[in-house]
């Protein structure tokens, strides 16, 4: 796909002349962004909000999108970049990572090596439009406040059988500026082995979105990492049936189906799992 790195000049030039947007204390409308985590400034835990209109005067990119599933067709997206909010919202130093919260607690994790190779945006503007008039998105859901999408989605490394996956949430409500290290420090591997950090890397990106651990990852689920660690480790098959297909399961499940995931992809997964099979 050719995309069209069509950046809008009125944004740009504002984007020059204000490199800070301003937080407020208060939300004033339902199309404000909650914004959280270390913010220079700011006490621990507390949040702030963003305006719409204040994203807009940042510098803004075009583009023609055709590989993002969320769409299903070609749209333009118009938006600021992921990697530079932490710059313009003021994060606290050494806070580059960026995570975009949704609306039922599902969690996106931008690490430094995401930003870098995927440019992803923060959509503001969908066909020219704002998020009132956005698609809807699986059972009819408005995809708005806000989104994350890419020019073009390239994955940049594969695990086993498992392939880099595009991070593209819809329905985010709130971005956190959180320091990466302390951040993964809750899931990662103490007793350190090539299968387990497989595992890691493949649980990092996937699991890590929708189960929590000490305080960190998504809550969408409630099972934690350590229900899911005794779980691969007291009944495999199951846990392995369960990843590759949760809905033959259980109808109810909202979790991705990973049907690709072969016997060593699995193994990886439970040795990685191994680990937290005391964890409370």
């Amino acid at each position: 796909m050719m995309s069209m790195g069509l950046c809008l000049c009125a944004g740009l030039v504002a984007g020059a002349q204000q490199t800070r947007v301003s937080l407020y204390r208060h939300r004033a409308g339902a199309s404000d962004l909650e914004v959280g985590g270390a913010l220079a400034g700011v006490a621990k835990g507390q949040t702030r909000f963003v305006r719409y209109s204040d994203l807009l005067t940042l510098p803004l990119e075009t583009y023609t999108v055709t590989d993002d599933t969320n769409f299903g067709k070609t749209v333009r997206i118009t938006g600021v970049s992921l990697a530079g909010l932490p710059r313009w919202l003021g994060a606290a130093p050494g806070a580059g990572m960026v995570i975009a919260v949704c609306d039922d607690a599902y969690a996106a994790h931008y690490p430094a090596a995401y930003l870098r190779a995927h440019h992803p945006l923060l959509v503001l503007r969908v066909n020219g439009k704002d998020p009132a008039h956005w698609p809807v998105g699986v059972d009819g859901v408005p995809m708005g406040p806000y989104m994350v999408s890419h020019a073009h989605y390239t994955p940049s490394f594969r695990v086993l059988a498992h392939e880099d996956e595009a991070q593209v949430p819809w329905g985010v409500v709130r971005l956190e500026f959180r320091n990466e290290q302390q951040v993964y420090a809750p899931i990662e591997p103490r007793l350190r082995s090539p299968l387990a950090d497989q595992g890691y890397t493949i649980a990092r990106q996937s699991c890590f979105r929708c189960h929590s651990n000490g305080g960190e990852g998504g809550l969408k689920s409630n099972r934690s990492w350590g229900v899911v660690a005794r779980r691969a480790q007291s009944d495999p098959a199951w846990f392995d049936a369960y990843v590759r297909d949760p809905k033959k399961i259980n109808a109810a499940s909202q979790m991705a189906a990973s049907p690709q995931y072969d016997a060593a992809t699995l193994r990886a997964l439970r040795a990685y799992f191994a680990e937290f099979t005391e964890a409370p």
